[in-house]
């Protein structure tokens, strides 16, 4: 198996991933997944499309992550895991799009607007 390449985004994070066929082993830039992960939660998100498929220790990743937050960085690693997994094995895109995991979240900040605090919030009234 050749290297497969995959990209995910969510929110404002970008994340590239390289899949070889290996012993189970995540890198995101140059570190561990727990460590660049410290949450139980945000590590599960990650591995989710790998654990639903049982392929968790049969390929390593190497991911780069740019911008964001850290939840939108697992998402959109997710993402990019589950878009690689269907590259390398067009027969489980049906599993993972049971799971929601092959859909693209396209809820981003609302920008906020002039003369006002925030992209909805109006400064406070005053009628004297």
């Amino acid at each position: 198996m050749e290297m497969i390449n995959a990209i995910g985004r969510r929110k404002s994070a970008i994340a590239r991933v390289i899949v070889n066929e290996g012993k189970g082993q995540i890198t995101i830039n140059q570190r561990d997944l727990a460590d660049y992960f410290p949450v139980n939660q945000l590590q599960f998100i990650v591995t989710q499309p790998l654990t639903i498929l049982e392929v968790a220790g049969k390929y390593d990743i190497r991911a780069h992550l740019d911008g964001g937050g850290i939840k939108g960085q697992a998402e959109a690693l997710r993402l990019a895991i589950a878009r690689a997994l269907v590259q390398i094995d067009p027969e489980c895109k049906k599993t993972l799009r049971a799971g929601g995991f092959l859909t693209r979240d396209p809820r981003v900040v609302e920008r906020k607007k002039p003369g006002q605090p925030g992209a909805r919030r109006r400064f406070q009234f005053s009628k004297r």
